[in-house]
């Protein structure tokens, strides 16, 4: 049985940056606090909590001095009125989520209503709609039409930036071909993280030759989700885990060729063990035929 893992695994770039910020704040302040986990990986949130990091949900609960804001940003009103309180705010967002957040606020400022292609309910889209001052709505759907009955004449089209190319392509489509005759301008931006793209795309061309993906990733992460969708697209056996320990040994069964990759938030540590839980099962399996 072959074993093959993806060039690009781990931490992003976007992930290192904040996780060096949030260390940097700890060493210079002591204990901070964080709205929502800086990323979606809960081995790296409980190591920062031993570094004296506390996640809370809303801006109510934090207690202390020091405000975080997590990789995937805020709307720009939470960082206003934490600033308000008197707070001093350290900003970790990723900077391809700021060129998307960018994007928004400046088409809104121009009269743009804008829509996102992403999941509304993730903090990173949440966030862009913020920025886009409550003018736009975010969608998965290009035809969902219930929420796009009055649309303005000019609308701006930009996606969750960990979000599959093809996927948004379709999605501008669909929505070109249903609302193109009701609109008089229509922009479109390319928010997608090229570091997501280059992932996936690796991902695609691996799963199109194993038998069997692994994708490694929390399940709330939207990135790790997008990885496992593109592998399962190419018409191959896929299983997204957190851990190696989630790995069952039937899965490999009969199968030669196995491809292994990893979603942004995931420590190097974590694909060494699945990498080894994997040569185990292997030897295992060699060892009964």
């Amino acid at each position: 049985m072959q074993i093959e893992k993806t060039e690009e695994t781990g931490f992003c770039f976007g992930v290192k940056r904040a996780l060096r910020i949030l260390e940097e704040a700890t060493e210079k302040y002591g204990a901070v606090e964080t709205l929502g986990p800086v990323v979606h990986n809960q081995r790296v949130v409980d190591g920062l909590r031993e570094l004296g990091v506390r996640v809370v949900s809303n801006p109510d609960q934090i207690t202390g001095n020091i405000a975080v804001i997590p990789s995937h940003g805020m709307p720009p009103q939470v960082s206003e009125e934490l600033k308000a309180r008197g707070l001093k705010v350290i900003d970790s967002t990723c900077p391809n989520v700021r060129k998307a957040q960018r994007a928004a606020k400046a088409l809104s400022e121009v009269g743009f209503w804008v829509v996102v292609f992403g999941d509304p309910n993730h903090p990173e889209v949440k966030g862009i709609l913020g920025w886009a001052g409550g003018k736009g709505i975010a969608t998965l759907d290009g035809e969902a039409t219930p929420k796009l009955d009055k649309l303005p004449h000019r609308v701006g089209l930009l996606s969750q930036t960990t979000r599959n190319p093809a996927q948004f392509a379709q999605f501008i489509n669909s929505f070109v071909t249903l609302f193109l005759p009701r609109i008089e301008e229509l922009r479109i931006v390319n928010t997608l993280c090229h570091v997501t793209k280059k992932r996936q795309a690796e991902a695609v061309d691996l799963a199109s030759k194993v038998d069997v993906m692994i994708v490694v990733g929390a399940r709330n992460s939207a990135n790790t989700r997008c990885l496992a969708e593109v592998c399962a697209s190419a018409g191959t056996e896929t299983h997204h885990v957190e851990t190696a320990a989630e790995i069952e040994e039937d899965w490999l069964e009969g199968k030669s060729f196995v491809g292994v990759t990893t979603g942004t938030s995931i420590p190097d540590e974590v694909t060494e063990e699945v990498m080894l839980r994997l040569d185990q099962i292997k030897r295992g399996l060699d060892a009964t035929t």
